[in-house]
């Protein structure tokens, strides 16, 4: 895994969000949280944490989005952090199942098939239309489409061998527009490990969620 602060100013509140499949820090470097450190989790290639440092904080907000989630739900519950909120976005703590994350057929067709074209494709599918994935593609990740697909494949191994996640997430948004993790999956986890999810219009990439979640929420608090 990569740690990577995009604020580093030892504040006493960190903000430590986990991103999603095929993420860098590229996309959110624009985000400024007020009176917070900001370090971004991404590359899930394994699930190594250096938790060097983070004892510091007097309080970490967690945020997940997509496959970050996930990966969150894994790392979390090993590190002993002083979690003082934790907010999911689009993903679930069951990122490959038919009912509660992507269907397996096709988490595997993605992974099978992954080229330039059809990255480019699910890219695209992440945006909520034509406008916002032209923006997007002035930030996207700078990753090399092989260590994707190696990303891809070390996340199925691991979640067919891990034990199920134990972290408890404080809520989760859950975007009516997503079509990369289906809403109704997303929802019937949340309902089934009894956390509190706001249905909301977004797709699973959307601007205005993370200019909120990693911004906004964070100003004058």
């Amino acid at each position: 895994m990569k740690q990577t602060y995009l604020i580093h100013e030892h504040h006493p509140r960190l903000l430590l969000f986990f991103a999603g499949w095929g993420a860098d820090e590229t996309p959110f470097q624009v985000y400024h949280p007020e009176k917070s450190d900001f370090m971004v989790c991404y590359d899930y290639r394994t699930l190594d944490f250096d938790k060097s440092g983070l004892d510091e904080y007097q309080e970490i907000h967690l945020i997940g989005w997509s496959m970050g989630v996930w990966a969150a739900s894994q790392v979390v519950p090993q590190l002993s952090l002083p979690i003082t909120s934790s907010i999911a976005l689009n993903g679930t703590p069951y990122p490959i199942d038919e009912q509660m994350g992507i269907p397996p057929a096709v988490f595997r067709g993605t992974l099978d098939g992954l080229t330039g074209a059809s990255l480019h494709k699910f890219l695209r599918r992440m945006c909520a239309n034509g406008a916002a994935f032209k923006a997007f593609l002035q930030i996207t990740p700078r990753r090399p489409l092989e260590e994707l697909h190696d990303e891809l494949a070390e996340i199925e191994k691991m979640y067919q061998s891990l034990l199920p996640a134990t972290f408890h997430w404080q809520r989760a948004v859950v975007g009516n527009n997503d079509r990369i993790i289906p809403p109704a999956n997303q929802l019937q986890a949340w309902e089934g490990l009894g956390t509190p999810a706001q249905l909301t219009e977004d797709a699973h990439y959307q601007e205005e969620l993370f200019l909120y979640y990693l911004q906004e929420l964070w100003t004058n608090n």
